[in-house]
């Protein structure tokens, strides 16, 4: 009895690191392919401390309620939006719970305290609120002791089976293939998806295919300190493509096509061809949404790549990229060099290794 309380009694603290797309997208949301990794700069992290009530603690900077003036407070929601974290624990807290009773995965009647932080950085399509609700299930499946039942490739649909409402609330439509991504990222870490609509149909989920970390050459981030709404990008192509516009098709299968061809590459370590796929996705997804939607910020980003060279496209839906400079250290530092004149970050991206443990290893492909 000693042992189980001081198991009970354990906090439980899980991190999620940011994702970066970057071959294929944004064909994920459109029943296409993604190749895509996780991004060890920045991450979530959910805490969960076993308590008598349950608690969702606001964050002191991104979950504001007290202000300086009404100016302070339009301004914060300008630029920070109307979400802070506390919505994502709820909401994953809500779906969980669904989903094990719909599924008869028994909880038991403990409560908790659910805090987190973050340091991924805010509209920059490297998927932040994403990230805290990945932490926050793997918490979850921790606190009940659950993560033997519920297979790996299940845990991305207690969103996709969660109510509709979730995902276009807390996150607008067109950003559920992200969120759902974002589960899984921090489990495969390095992953070619295929959420191809016969898989999704039949199967109730994508399928999943590990890839190394090691295939990758050194690639690097460009970001806004003060981007522009990355949600915009989506704003009519969603549309036009329920409602079966041909081009929009074509060239959503064209994107797709990229991630499926970019595996190939990256197993026979073809960088030179990697750099020409980085840049066609780019291309095509400009095609598709048009100058106004990426926006001016956006398109300088590859822009100031590909004038020395680079390949580039964005890691999301927008506010950062991914750089892969083909010709080596001297155009790594150009690169730069031009990115600080321009007022735009720049850093090495650090790719983070696989964090599927013995368990989740086991609930792979079961029943």
């Amino acid at each position: 009895m000693e042992i189980a309380s001081e198991k009970q009694s354990a906090v439980i603290e899980h991190k999620s690191y940011a994702r970066v797309g970057l071959l294929g997208n944004p064909s994920d949301v459109y029943f296409g392919n993604t190749i895509s990794f996780s991004l060890g700069n920045f991450w979530a992290s959910v805490r969960l401390e076993p308590s008598t009530d349950l608690v969702i603690v606001p964050h002191p900077s991104h979950d504001l309620v007290q202000f300086n003036s009404i100016s302070h407070l339009v301004n914060r929601l300008q630029n920070e939006g109307y979400y802070g974290g506390v919505r994502l624990l709820m909401a994953i807290c809500k779906i969980f719970h669904k989903y094990c009773k719909e599924n008869n995965v028994t909880l038991h009647d403990g409560n908790f305290t659910l805090s987190y932080e973050t340091n991924i950085p805010r509209q920059t399509g490297l998927s932040g609120s994403s990230a805290i609700v990945s932490a926050a299930l793997s918490c979850l499946l921790d606190f009940y002791k659950v993560r033997h039942l519920i297979k790996v490739e299940v845990r991305p649909n207690l969103v996709l089976n969660s109510e509709k409402e979730y995902v276009v609330v807390i996150f607008g439509s067109t950003k559920l293939a992200t969120v759902v991504e974002l589960i899984l990222y921090s489990l495969f870490t390095f992953i070619l998806q295929d959420f191809g609509k016969n898989h999704m149909d039949e199967l109730g989920h994508g399928i999943y295919t590990p890839m190394d970390v090691d295939l990758l050459p050194p690639l690097y981030l460009i970001y806004a300190e003060n981007p522009s709404d990355s949600g915009k990008v989506h704003s009519t192509v969603r549309q036009r493509w329920l409602d079966g516009d041909e081009f929009i098709r074509s060239t959503m299968e064209e994107v797709a096509n990229i991630a499926v061809e970019g595996r190939k590459t990256l197993l026979e370590k073809d960088y030179i061809k990697l750099a020409a796929l980085m840049n066609h996705n780019f291309d095509l997804r400009r095609r598709l949404f048009g100058d106004d939607a990426l926006g001016a910020m956006n398109i300088e980003m590859v822009e100031i790549a590909r004038r020395v060279g680079a390949a580039c496209k964005f890691t999301g839906s927008g506010g950062a990229v991914v750089v892969f400079c083909p010709d080596g250290p001297s155009q790594v530092k150009q690169l730069e060099d031009a990115c600080h004149s321009a007022g735009f970050t720049f850093q090495p991206i650090k790719v983070m290794p696989s964090f599927l443990n013995d368990i989740d290893c086991q609930t792979r492909g079961s029943k």
